[in-house]
């Protein structure tokens, strides 16, 4: 209680040692921002007014208001938009840092040894949680077990989701607490690793894909609300200091929402999120008959709903046309059949809501566009038809993304992590359509990009170097994986701001720094459209203001 007290209390304090809204002016800066047309716009000077809109853009030579109620000498920073997050899971990277991590083990034998020390460090937490665990950074050449676990925590169940959210690891106490035996059948839309072959009667292994991963969550306890408001608080501290001052957080749940609220009621809510429901239940659980109204000064909106039409790379569930190179036994899972797919799309537009939907394999990619042209002949107007990740694309089905208003909202940080798997994955010959950024931008769909945070790090700057790059951290491949898809540094930069807001219903109010938009924005100790993607990838953010309010400081 203590802790969340002082996670809300410190949200607050961010909002009291800021200026009040009142007509200000950021004066000295290296200034950028993108117009309407994607152009780069550069000024020396940024009024705001008493709302916490932009007032004015200003030049060196421009005369300064002589009355104002309050002034700050930038000393040349660089003042940019605070960027927008077009793909991320908000209370799953605040859970993320307060539960276990596995995001840096770089082999099992590290992985057990923080399971022990977590377990060691919190032995009154009746089941372990966490996340994070890649068994292709571990070179492991299969899934985890129950068995590795048991090794080290046998007395108390564990339950540690992988990095990507499409499978989760449980020890032989969580499978015994929900009752998963050899006989326990695989739901559809899901895999259950088995110990031998892949039989009905095998046991289970301990790995749990997709929809299988449900066996073991219904007997998770779920969190406290004060849990909740804690994770968000976090969240909020994460994402400020790495200058995202926005977020289209996917598959919020009611849980997900009250949250939200909550936070907004208290004055802690300074983040802006754009929400998008996680199924069509919860849905209309919140908002009912169509988008809700912005609320807390533009600060949260439910704008429509997330789907699945498939899983995800790592675990074998993204749906491919082909088998996997690497397991020719097995295509991945459709988790919805063109029938049901349409209706849930459907059944959201009906009432205006922007559909989402997760497509990572090239079958899944495929069987999404042709839903959308099909409802396309329905519902026509500005639907904003959204693809989420669009990681794997038949270069035949390309040129589909640039028809009937597709978003392609993508992560460029899955392409440097995934590279290696991919090549694995797919095989030589069919990476020519693997996150294929420019040519889905040439195709003429919007790019909106993200982290799909806790997935990957929130940090925007390393989305920018990857895109425009297309290497990783440590430089490699130099030159870049695929460098013809890389886009330029105006594209990179759209996909973090006006393409990004564009993505979420959000273009009229955030995403630039043009007079009438809500003035959100960061100081940096560069400028990102000069330095090389190295000094990119390293950009500290010095301060976050939304509202035209300080609501982070590096210390």
């Amino acid at each position: 209680m203590r802790l969340l007290r002082a996670a809300i209390g410190a949200a607050l304090l961010a909002f009291a040692a800021a200026p009040a809204l009142a007509d200000g002016l950021i004066d000295n800066v290296n200034g950028l921002t993108l117009d309407d047309q994607g152009r780069l716009v550069r000024f020396d000077g940024l009024l705001v007014d008493g709302e916490g809109k932009v007032a004015k853009l200003l030049a060196r030579t421009d005369k300064r208001p002589e009355k104002l109620d309050f002034r700050l000498d930038a000393r040349g920073r660089t003042l940019m938009p605070g960027l927008i997050d077009a793909h991320a899971h908000v209370m799953g990277i605040g859970f993320q840092a307060l539960q276990l991590d596995l995001s840096a083990a770089k082999s099992l034998d590290e992985a057990k040894a923080m399971i022990a020390a977590y377990a060691a460090a919190n032995p009154k937490r009746p089941w372990i949680l966490g996340g994070g665990w890649n068994q292709e950074a571990w070179g492991l050449g299969r899934f985890p077990t129950a068995a590795d676990i048991d090794a080290v925590v046998a007395d108390r169940p564990v339950w540690l989701e992988r990095v990507d959210g499409h499978a989760g690891w449980a020890n032989s106490a969580a499978m015994a607490a929900a009752g998963v035996t050899a006989r326990t059948a695989t739901p559809p839309g899901g895999r259950i690793e088995r110990i031998g072959p892949e039989k009905a009667g095998a046991a289970p292994a301990g790995v749990f894909v997709d929809a299988a991963r449900g066996l073991i969550d219904r007997v998770v306890p779920p969190p406290l609300p004060r849990d909740r408001d804690l994770a968000l608080a976090r969240a909020q501290q994460i994402l400020l200091g790495q200058g995202v001052t926005a977020v289209a957080d996917m598959g919020t749940s009611l849980d997900d929402w009250m949250t939200y609220r909550r936070a907004g009621d208290l004055g802690a809510l300074s983040i802006r999120i754009i929400a998008y429901a996680g199924g069509i239940d919860p849905l209309l659980q919140i908002a009912g008959p169509g988008p809700t109204p912005w609320l807390y000064g533009d600060r949260l909106r439910m704008v429509g709903v997330k789907l699945y039409s498939d899983g995800a790379l790592g675990s074998r569930g993204a749906w491919l046309k082909r088998p996997y190179a690497d397991a020719p036994g097995q295509s991945g899972l459709g988790l919805l059949d063109d029938a049901k797919l349409r209706n849930l799309m459907s059944r959201a537009a009906m009432d205006g809501f922007q559909v989402a939907v997760h497509a990572i394999g090239d079958a899944a990619n495929a069987q999404l566009l042709a839903a959308i042209e099909e409802l396309s002949e329905t519902y026509h107007g500005d639907r904003r038809w959204r693809i989420e990740h669009a990681q794997i694309v038949d270069p035949a089905d390309i040129a589909r993304f640039g028809r009937h208003g597709i978003v392609a909202s993508m992560q460029p940080l899955h392409q440097t992590s995934d590279r290696l798997m991919a090549e694995a994955r797919l095989g030589p010959d069919r990476l020519a359509g693997a996150y294929a950024w420019k040519s889905i931008h040439a195709a003429g769909a919007p790019l909106a990009f993200g982290s799909d945070a806790p997935v990957e790090p929130p940090n925007p700057f390393a989305g920018m170097a990857a895109a425009i790059s297309r290497e990783g951290a440590d430089g490699n491949p130099f030159g870049g994986w695929m460098p013809a898809e890389r886009v330029s540094r105006e594209i990179a930069l759209a996909g973090y701001t006006t393409a990004a807001a564009f993505a979420g219903m959000a273009e009229d109010r955030i995403g630039s720094l043009t007079p009438g938009h809500r003035a959100d924005f960061l100081l940096l100790d560069g400028d990102p459209m000069e330095v090389s993607p190295a000094a990119l990838r390293a950009m500290t953010v010095q301060e976050s203001w939304i509202a035209g309010k300080r609501v982070f400081v590096r210390k």
